[in-house]
Order: structure tokens, then sequence, then C-alpha cells
């Protein structure tokens, strides 16, 4: 079961995401034909309350893949800045 608190940090961290992430998100959620989406000019909304644990998980586990695909990146690009202030300048 899900907690409330959980809940509301899984939205405040998907509100957070650029639309790409949204939309990934979206794909993941429509695999369920039994999730209702609902949509207006504002936007997508979904009660995540009646999401099923798998749902959450498998949201959770694409937000975990974006953590860790932006700290590589971090680190290409820390290690990008090094070596062109060692070689290049």
């Amino acid at each position: 079961m899900q907690t409330a608190q959980m809940l509301e940090q899984l939205k405040m961290r998907i509100e957070k995401m650029d639309k790409a992430h949204h939309i990934e998100i979206l794909k993941i959620l429509k695999q369920n034909s039994s999730i209702t989406l609902n949509e207006n000019k504002s936007g997508v909304y979904v009660n995540l309350s009646f999401l099923s644990e798998t749902d959450i998980q498998n949201i959770q586990n694409y937000i975990q893949y974006i953590d860790v695909q932006e700290a590589a990146i971090d680190v290409m690009e820390s290690q990008q800045t090094t070596f062109k202030n060692t070689y290049f300048s």
C-alpha cells in the first residue's frame, strides 16, 4: 500500500520534470488500460491513489533511470570541462 506522503513526493517529482519525461510517464500509464487519464487544455491528470503497486513501481523505476542518466551526463560534462581547460587553454 502506498502512503499519501510517498504519493505526494512522487507527484511533486513528476511535476518538476520536463515535458519529454511527462510523455514517457504517460506512455507507462497507458500500458494499463484500466487507468483513467483526465485531460483538459491544461494537461493530463492522473489520480495516483488509484494506481496499482506495479504502476507506481514502473514510474519509480523510470525516475530512477532518469536520475542515473543525468548523473552520468553530469560526470561526462565535468570531464569534458576538465579536458578542455587542461589541453585547450
